[in-house]
């Protein structure tokens, strides 16, 4: 069995439980870092480096080697029947890459020591990921396509929309 067996149903393709999955796991992370940032900053900047290393690992080699994917994959998929709706892997590495920006933002602020910087750009991770595991919609669809049009290069994932 390949990495992107349980993750990617097809090549290019991904179960959109995977990514609501990976979005719940780092919607928690994220309020837990919203919660240590009351306590202590340097936590908070330190819990948030990891988050967005691991955005960068999604960004980078995409869902078949992203950590929390690969939790799904071992933990939840052999639970699960087949995919039914499936996602194109372009679209969130992307996600993934701006998640990264927000993370890297967030640390830049918690250890510059504008705690409120990082507060506020890890409150607008926190509420992207809550979009995406809550109900299912991608923050990042709508600057994909336009960055997608700029490139003049359209994936065939957004050519109907």
């Amino acid at each position: 069995m390949s990495v992107n067996a349980a993750v990617t149903a097809t090549p290019g393709r991904v179960d959109v439980r995977a990514t609501r999955f990976v979005a719940t796991v780092t919607a928690t992370v994220l309020a837990v870092v919203l919660i240590l940032a009351g306590f202590s900053v340097r936590a908070a900047a330190v819990l948030l480096s990891v988050q967005a290393l691991v955005f960068a690992v999604g960004a980078v080699w995409g869902p078949a080697r992203h950590p929390y994917g690969l939790m799904f994959r071992g933990l939840i998929a052999p639970r699960c029947g087949p995919a039914t709706k499936l996602e194109a892997v372009e679209q969130i590495r992307f996600a993934q890459l701006m998640g990264f920006t927000f993370c890297a933002v967030g640390v830049a602020g918690f250890v510059l020591g504008a705690p409120l910087v990082g507060l506020i750009a890890t409150g607008f991770a926190l509420f992207a990921a809550l979009m995406r595991a809550v109900f299912g919609i991608c923050l990042s669809r709508g600057p994909y396509m336009l960055v997608c049009r700029l490139r003049g290069k359209v994936p065939p994932c957004c050519q109907d929309k």
